[in-house]
């Protein structure tokens, strides 16, 4: 058999031939060679073809090669890079008196000290690639630490240690990372936990956190996560959503903002419902924006996420038991607690259980004003989502009793939905008037109108728009000195 220079000689031997002969053998007009033949294209190719193919497919398989060996030596490096800047660093990166940018300068000045070191020399891409992922590593959350950083992601979601999806514009798309292994991937979900006093593992397999910047956090691990750990990142703007934000985003109206802010001002209790990721949070926090600040705001959530900027604010944050089943705090008992603390509002970042009971009892015993979240498919579906909820606390109380007590508590319930499109917005303020027999009456204020359709983009076109009637507990406002203009209410106003 010819040797690889023999066979790009007779290609290019032909390929000249060629040009100077139109009739030579290949060309359109001569006898085709022999199939087979050392150099020669396939009959029908063109001789041009056959030389770049040629010429290409020995080389391919060295460079695949190549790049192939070059990942393997990176990740080699990364790991001995890793265990040397453990060795010399050891308990400094968990000493709870360092300033984050005092570690930060130290690992760095270490990683570079440990780079140089080594005896294969790196391009200052490579360097930079390797730097950039070790400090993320051992100062962040490892692969998942630029998409945190990435404003345009809203989500992070990890199904185990080699899928990664993210959340962007409403969408799911999955992410070019991964995590090395299983315990690499437990070792990030262990350094989010351990920072708030939580633990993860086998006796207690699932787990609410929240990262510093509020960033809510969930993590099950297995036996209960058959396939690898799951983590779930619901991320938080560094700069919370104002009002303002939402109206950019179609999610509010100039008059429904206005309203709402009247609500709130008003001291009138509001339920915020809706599904997962509706942006529940973000429209309470919203909605927690417009209360005075002269006022004492105790605030109750499984993991603080709220983000107020008033003066007077108290937080409290429910505990799970410790490795001995023993030491649980509960959502309700901070909202009895909260109680005894003479708070002018109360708000809850979401009423999942039998603090239902005790967060209507709030209400309904002077803290007027107070907000809570909770989901539900829609306003008609929130008082029987409560009315469930209260029967969890174990009292046999009649559901007329219930219902009397939903009734004379709460005043508003504003619903949030995501739509197809991936958007936020609130479809419904409706206000909860009085028992009629045993039905509790709801009245629509607002409305989402979705008869307008949707744009080229598939981008829904609605839009809240006022019902035409106007709430029974304007005169409750008016008695904290709130009015609102009864034009916001009229039917043919955008």
């Amino acid at each position: 058999m010819s040797s690889l220079a023999d066979r790009l000689a007779a290609a290019r031997q032909g390929s000249g031939d060629a040009a100077a002969d139109p009739a030579a053998p290949g060309t359109a007009d001569g006898a085709a060679p022999a199939a087979g033949e050392p150099g020669t294209p396939a009959p029908g190719a063109s001789s041009a073809a056959a030389v770049a193919a040629n010429r290409r497919t020995p080389a391919a398989e060295p460079r695949r090669r190549l790049s192939a060996q070059q990942g393997d030596r990176i990740e080699e490096l990364k790991s001995s890079v890793h265990t040397e800047l453990l060795k010399q660093l050891g308990p400094h990166l968990y000493d709870a008196d360092m300033d984050s940018d005092e570690l930060d300068q130290r690992v760095r000045a270490v990683l570079a000290d440990v780079l140089s070191a080594q005896d294969r020399p790196l391009s200052s891409s490579d360097r930079q690639r390797v730097t950039q992922e070790i400090s993320d590593d051992i100062l962040g959350y490892g692969p998942i630490e630029p998409f945190l950083r990435d404003p345009d992601v809203s989500e992070v979601m990890v199904n185990g240690h080699k899928d990664i999806w993210l959340e962007r514009g409403g969408k799911l798309v999955p992410a070019d990372a991964h995590f090395a292994d299983e315990a690499h991937l437990r070792r990030t979900i262990d350094k989010i936990v351990s920072r708030i006093g939580r633990r993860v593992d086998e006796s207690s397999p699932m787990v609410d956190a929240r990262l510093p910047d509020g960033s809510r956090v969930n993590a099950v691990v297995p036996p209960l996560a058959v396939d690898g750990s799951a983590l779930t990142i619901r991320k938080f703007a560094a700069d919370p959503l104002t009002a303002l934000d939402l109206i950019s985003f179609g999610s509010l109206t100039p008059q429904t903002c206005d309203f709402l802010e009247a609500c709130i001002r008003g001291r009138l209790n509001v339920i915020v419902s809706g599904g997962t990721g509706a942006g529940k949070t973000t429209t309470l926090n919203v909605l927690s924006s417009f209360i005075p600040g002269d006022e004492r705001i105790v605030t109750i959530e499984d993991a603080a996420e709220l983000q107020l900027k008033q003066d007077h604010v108290v937080r409290l944050e429910s505990r799970p038991a410790n490795i001995e089943g023993k030491g649980a705090v509960s959502i309700r008992d901070l909202v009895k607690n909260s109680l005894r603390m003479r708070p002018d509002r109360v708000i809850v970042g979401e009423v999942r259980d039998a603090s239902a009971l005790d967060m209507l009892q709030a209400m309904n015993t002077g803290h007027d004003g107070s907000i809570c979240t909770l989901h539900s498919n829609g306003p008609r579906d929130t008082l029987s989502r409560m009315e469930t909820m209260v029967l969890m606390a174990g009292m046999d109380l009649p559901m007329r009793a219930i219902r009397e007590q939903v009734a004379s508590a709460v005043d508003l319930i504003v619903h949030q939905s995501r739509l197809k499109d991936g958007s936020r917005r609130i479809t419904h303020i409706t206000e909860v008037e009085r028992m009629e027999g045993d039905v509790i009456t709801l009245q629509d204020i607002f409305v989402y109108d979705n008869s307008l359709g949707f744009d080229a983009n598939g981008r829904s076109l609605g839009r809240l728009r006022p019902t035409g009637l106007r709430p029974k507990f304007l005169e409750k406002m008016a008695h904290s000195n709130v009015t609102v203009d009864p034009m916001i209410f009229a039917t043919d106003r955008m």
